[in-house]
């Protein structure tokens, strides 16, 4: 069996992982990326790719650690989607400029947007009636409108552009054939059928997969958590592009709506927040009949056009918090010639990136590989995953 040396091996190939791949790579690392299925298959393609900046974490008029450890994301990613930052997304889609967050009209939701503006100064500014997006516009909308500095983007082409410049270093691996060699509690080798890579450092970022690494490692900390949605989505013909939190008195959005295009010139409302945290535990009949009643309560103008309703669950995969509870920032602990990463949420894939670099130059651990390309090319390569409506509702 053939063996080849890299200086790191990056296991899952979400954003996170494609993320860090590159920021290696810029350090001068020889770096070999596996991934099981597709790239971004199981989690970053099922996000809704809002790139936050901590608002919808401070509703309670209360700067959290959520809040201030994402707040610089947002600039973060659109200097790179410039092609400025450190990174070159240039060729990443663009789905909206600015996220919104809208009240109900109510004295609770009003007092708690009003909270959530002050303690968020400079990143939530109002909205004036003739600047509404055009589903706000509507006469019978009696709300508050605030717009956020956050955007969103097209989740496959985040991944198609950070895993162009990278292919000769990704690989797509049968997972019934991969096998961590290990002695000492150290990992020696990740062995395939074809072939035996070495490395100095070994970095998990397969989200849901890095529980069975941890397993195969017999690494009994840190543990992962499942945190459990059940999305909702509505496949239309209207023209009516829609990016929002709708929040009232609580400390979540009730729900937020994210819009999508579709292979076929269609748009998909993705729905998230409140509606699929609490319907985890609901069928899809009752999931669907769930959202349509509050979708009919929160926008009774709105009616899309041949619209098709269907829902799915997804699994947050998370490092374990007391009381199953989201975790504040991006993780990444050493274990071993192991560093066990999750990124958390999608726009904090800068933050885990440099925490890994952050702990790379700790263990003064430097470039000195050269993989043979020739021999990954043996293996084949993953494809970029398709958005779920896209086969939910054939």
């Amino acid at each position: 069996m053939q063996t080849v040396t890299t200086d790191l091996v990056i296991l899952g190939g979400g954003i996170a992982g494609l993320w860090l791949l590159n920021r290696v790579r810029q350090q001068g690392f020889d770096a070999i990326l596996l991934e099981t299925h597709s790239l971004g298959g199981r989690q970053s393609v099922r996000s809704q790719g809002i790139i936050h900046g901590g608002t919808k974490y401070a509703l309670n008029g209360v700067l959290t650690q959520a809040s201030n450890s994402i707040a610089d994301m947002p600039s973060r990613w659109r200097a790179c989607l410039e092609g400025k930052g450190e990174l070159n997304l240039s060729q990443a889609r663009i789905l909206s400029d600015a996220h919104y967050m809208w009240s109900k009209a109510s004295l609770g939701s009003k007092m708690t947007i009003f909270l959530a503006s002050k303690a968020l100064k400079g990143r939530v500014d109002q909205v004036s009636a003739k600047e509404r997006p055009q589903v706000f516009q509507n006469p019978k909308f009696r709300g508050n409108l605030y717009k956020l500095n956050e955007i969103v983007l097209d989740v496959p082409s985040v991944i198609e552009a950070l895993a162009r410049p990278n292919m000769q270093q990704i690989c797509k691996v049968d997972p019934s054939e991969v096998r961590l060699e290990t002695l000492n509690g150290e990992v020696q080798a990740v062995q395939l059928n074809q072939l035996r890579i070495k490395a100095q450092r070994y970095i998990t970022t397969a989200g849901e997969g890095s529980e069975e690494l941890l397993q195969q490692l017999g690494i009994a900390q840190p543990q992962m958590q499942r945190r459990p949605l059940h999305m909702v989505v509505i496949r239309h013909r209207s023209d009516l592009p829609t990016f929002a939190h709708c929040i009232s008195s609580g400390s979540k959005p009730i729900v937020t709506i994210t819009t999508h295009p579709t292979q076929d010139g269609e748009q998909v409302w993705y729905l998230g927040g409140d509606l699929a945290e609490a319907g985890v535990k609901r069928s899809s009949e009752e999931q669907i009949k769930e959202a349509q009643q509050l979708i009919a309560k929160l926008l009774p103008w709105v009616e899309l056009k041949d619209a098709r309703w269907g829902s799915f669950h997804i699994n947050r995969a998370e490092p374990k918090q007391s009381s199953l509870t989201r975790p504040d920032s991006a993780f990444a602990q050493l274990s071993g010639n192991c560093i066990i990463s999750w990124p958390t949420k999608l726009a904090l894939a800068p933050d885990l990136a440099d925490q890994v670099l952050g702990m790379l130059n700790e263990q003064n651990i430097t470039p000195c590989a050269k993989a043979d390309t020739s021999a990954l090319a043996l293996l084949a390569k993953p494809e970029i995953a398709e958005p779920v409506w896209e086969s939910l509702f054939c």
